[in-house]
């Protein structure tokens, strides 16, 4: 314990980093209603404030390797905090929910650079054994998620403006604290291309999971985005609270729950178990649109089995393919959140024409599609991951904690 609490401050720079960045997921959720109604935006158009987010991340994963092994750590995490702090103060800034759309995708493409490289650098730098740095690292995400949404409440009900310039000025303590306090850290290992993600979904098992990750993502952004508009006599600090429960029990389910049903049930079955539940949530939530306790409590119940899946769903991606753990993940990423990404845009467009029931049906069909491609592909997925030799633990570590991020 000593060992973990005693980190050079390098590590601590990083890791403070780490959970503003984290933030940035559920951050808008408290503000949604607000920034429509000041810009006199619909719940669609403001939805894509999460598409284009997550667009931009999953694009970006792809080439995230190629950097960081041309000019090194240090540079690609101060890249990453530089256009995160740009783009959340233009965003904040906005005088139009196109400007504010653009802005945040811009975001994405930082937070790409950034956390992609941040848990190698936590390794690399931090006292004691790499089991502690993870940890240190785990620790960092689930505060992240945890409080974007309080915090997004919090500043938020001073204006909708206030949570952006909030990450905006937080980024810039970071990227200070990173640049004085982080050593020069050169380029390591073989220089990765383009195209090696792209080869490794030739596999057809990590091809299967990462479709099944797709529909899960189009129920889980559906709950982001309808989510709010489906409390609408919730404030912004009430519905941050609920996003917050959300995150808590996220960010434990994939820590403490996951790894203990696991081992109890194994990994296919459990998560088909999860996927099944997460479909019948949102049917529920999509019968009972009318009751906002049922709704917020659905909301909450849905970060526990989120969480679950994550890590299960990232684990067995680590294990799918006979490549490197990072370009299974850059592959994963990639195809999860750019399939993903248009949950929240088909969501609220259904809300707006079909009434609150409507995304939250979208949302369970989409998850039981997933259920239905883990039953079918089981033989496949098993196969592979017995098949597939056992990666450098400290490689998949990393791996699979940058496939957790959504």
């Amino acid at each position: 314990m000593t060992s973990f609490l005693k980190q050079p401050r390098a590590v601590w720079a990083v890791a403070f980093a780490c959970v503003i960045a984290f933030m940035g997921i559920g951050l808008v959720d408290p503000i949604l209603k607000e920034i429509a109604a000041d810009l006199g935006a619909t719940g669609s158009q403001v939805s894509l404030l999460f598409s284009s987010y997550m667009a931009v991340m999953g694009v970006a994963m792809l080439v995230t390797g190629v950097v960081s092994s041309r000019i090194g750590a240090k540079r690609t995490l101060l890249s990453g905090l530089l256009l995160i702090i740009v783009f959340a103060a233009l965003a904040g800034s906005s005088g139009s929910v196109g400007a504010v759309i653009g802005f945040r995708a811009g975001w994405g493409l930082g937070n790409a650079l950034f956390v992609a490289t941040a848990l190698a650098t936590i390794v690399q730098s931090s006292k004691g054994s790499v089991a502690q740095a993870v940890i240190l690292f785990e620790a960092a995400l689930g505060l992240g998620i945890a409080t974007g949404p309080l915090v997004g409440g919090l500043l938020g009900e001073q204006s909708w403006r206030a949570p952006f310039y909030g990450v905006s000025t937080l980024m810039t303590i970071a990227a200070v604290a990173t640049a004085l306090f982080l050593p020069a850290t050169p380029p390591q290992g073989r220089r990765t291309s383009l195209a090696d993600p792209f080869r490794a979904l030739r596999h057809p098992a990590l091809l299967l999971l990462a479709l099944v990750a797709v529909f899960y993502n189009l129920g889980f952004f559906t709950l982001m985005a309808a989510g709010p508009f489906a409390l609408p006599s919730y404030g912004i600090m009430e519905i941050g609270w609920t996003f917050f429960g959300w995150g808590v029990l996220l960010a434990f389910t994939s820590v403490v729950v996951a790894p203990r049903l696991q081992r109890r049930f194994g990994t296919l079955p459990t998560l088909t178990a999860v996927l099944a539940l997460f479909a019948a949530v949102l049917a529920v939530m999509a019968t009972n649109a009318g009751n906002e306790t049922a709704i917020a409590v659905g909301i909450v119940v849905i970060g526990g089995l989120l969480g679950i899946n994550n890590t299960l769903v990232t684990e067995a991606v680590m294990g799918a393919a006979p490549v490197e753990r990072p370009v299974a993940s850059a592959a994963y990423s990639f195809v999860r959140f750019t399939g993903g990404a248009v949950g929240p845009y088909v969501a609220m467009k259904l809300f707006e024409r079909h009434g609150a029931a409507a995304p939250f049906w979208f949302g369970a069909a989409a998850v039981t599609v997933g259920v239905v491609i883990v039953a079918a592909g089981s033989t496949t997925i098993r196969r592979a991951l017995v098949d597939t030799p056992s990666p450098d633990p400290e490689a998949e570590a990393e791996a699979e904690l940058l496939g957790d991020l959504a």
